[in-house]
């Protein structure tokens, strides 16, 4: 009886140490992603206000950044970001930096005036499945970095100043669709390999082949 009540006490303590490391995890997150968002708010100019009004960091209640403008929780009574859509709201500014990751999984920062380059350090959305930078003004390099969000499956960079591409390779992965060729610059057979379902050339020009290539529903790569 005694080795029994020992054992349930054991369990308890078990389950409860995990309780409070999950709770602990969870709270990490959403420090994490409070600061995500003011660091979007301090690098972004907002001359017609539609969306700093409403993002007001002297709310301490549960699941309060669930209702700034813009922003989508993953669950309304916390503070964890899943999505922040401020496309087309005449935004100045540059991209945001900040050396803590976030749970956000969608960004879309489309059609405003942003300038400046993408920073290197974009690799702290880690968890980021959809990125819309289109219809900007950024300039510099595609930066390497972005290989390590690794959980891409959508990037919109059309209609900036970024340069050239220069280096291309989305070589191990499982591509499918046709190869495409680009506009005066060619890639060596490495830069595809190991794609099983890649096939023929894709005759058009360059941004529409690069777009294709993007955003395919049929890979998994970006």
């Amino acid at each position: 009886m005694a080795h029994n009540t020992s054992l349930v006490i054991a369990l308890l303590h078990i389950f409860a140490l995990s309780f409070l490391n999950i709770v602990e995890i969870s709270n990490g997150f959403e420090h994490y992603d409070i600061s995500c968002l003011r660091s979007f708010k301090e690098s972004l100019e907002d001359p017609y206000n539609k969306f700093k009004h409403s993002w007001n960091f002297g709310n301490t209640t549960r699941g309060f950044i669930c209702n700034f403008v813009g922003v989508t929780c993953w669950n309304l009574d916390e503070n964890r970001i899943i999505g922040i859509d401020l496309g087309n709201m005449r935004l100045k500014g540059q991209f945001p930096r900040t050396n803590n990751y976030c749970s956000l999984a969608h960004l879309n920062l489309s059609g405003n005036d942003l300038t400046g380059t993408i920073p290197s350090e974009i690799s702290w959305l880690g968890f980021l499945t959809v990125l819309d930078l289109s219809s900007n003004n950024f300039s510099g390099e595609i930066p390497k970095s972005i290989v390590n969000c690794t959980y891409l499956n959508v990037l919109r960079l059309e209609n900036n100043q970024l340069h050239r591409i220069k280096n291309f390779s989305v070589a191990n992965n499982r591509l499918s669709g046709p190869v495409p060729m680009f506009y005066n610059i060619t890639f060596p057979a490495e830069s595809y390999a190991n794609n099983p379902g890649l096939c023929g050339l894709h005759w058009t020009h360059a941004w529409l082949l690069l777009r294709s290539f993007m955003f395919s529903s049929n890979n998994d790569f970006w």
